[in-house]
């Protein structure tokens, strides 16, 4: 009798053993498709916060061009099929995104720092000061910020960005954002959160403009094609012309030409880097 009632009524060790493997499977299955329906946001929201916004750069790798952060917040509960993670689309698909991002958020911004700062701090640094700028770009400013990456902003940077917010909400009529948002660092957050997601494909737009632009004003490096990141085609035409204006000198191969800058001398387009 023992028996059949253990067969019919599964130990809780069992049951549990259940539970973990259908909630495994859902998370699993949240991963694969790229977004989990803004239940980070959520989470976010049911704390108490009023803003919600994800942050996410681009352009940490390449050799040349600045990086460039976004800051989005998304109405509560709004949503998108084809909001992903922006390297999981095509380039089209992302112009297409884009436009209906900043139309239907609540907020919007870019932060952009330049190769000379990004030589000068170090491109980690230039990211999260990237995504600071991008944040104080955001009107109504939010309380709780989700960013894609194990690194939180650093506080001095917000404080100084604060400065500047509180001049403009004073000129616009704006509440004083009295004190620093909360931070939550969430690795491949951009394939977890919607409003990273969204954040991912609005920076990664702007800065694919920007290098076909740069493309125009520094033709023979292909930045058109490549936006700056390394491959043969950017280190043969590195090796060619030697560093553009836009070329980041504290990066290995751009470093390593000046380093041999001084004992060969090859055709340049922009004379000595």
């Amino acid at each position: 009798m023992e028996n059949r009632k253990s067969t019919r009524h599964p130990p809780s060790s069992i049951l549990y053993c259940r539970f973990f493997a259908i909630c495994s499977s859902i998370l699993f299955s949240l991963k694969r498709s790229g977004m989990n329906a803004g239940a980070l946001e959520e989470e976010g929201y049911g704390r108490g916060f009023k803003y919600v916004a994800g942050l996410d750069e681009v352009g940490r790798g390449p050799w040349a061009g600045p990086v460039v952060a976004a800051a989005v917040v998304l109405p509560r509960g709004i949503s998108h099929p084809g909001i992903k993670d922006s390297k999981l689309l095509t380039a089209r698909k992302r112009e297409a995104l884009a436009p209906w991002i900043k139309e239907n958020a609540v907020a919007w911004g870019l932060g952009i720092v330049s190769v000379e700062e990004i030589d000068k701090i170090n491109i980690l640094q230039a990211s999260l000061l990237a995504m600071s700028l991008a944040f104080s770009q955001l009107r109504p400013v939010p309380d709780c910020l989700l960013i894609d990456g194990p690194h939180k902003i650093p506080l001095d940077f917000l404080r100084r960005v604060q400065k500047v917010q509180d001049v403009q909400n004073d000129l616009n009529g704006f509440e004083r954002f009295e004190q620093m948002p909360f931070q939550r660092a969430i690795k491949k957050g951009d394939q977890l959160s919607v409003s990273i997601a969204a954040a991912s494909i609005v920076a990664k737009v702007a800065r694919d403009q920007m290098m076909v632009e740069y493309d125009r004003l520094y033709p023979g490096y292909g930045f058109g094609q490549h936006k700056g990141y390394g491959c043969p085609v950017h280190l043969a035409a590195l090796s060619r012309y030697g560093p553009s204006p836009i070329h980041r000198r504290s990066f290995r191969p751009v470093r390593e030409w000046l380093a041999r800058a001084c004992q060969a001398a090859p055709e340049s387009l922009f004379g000595k880097g």
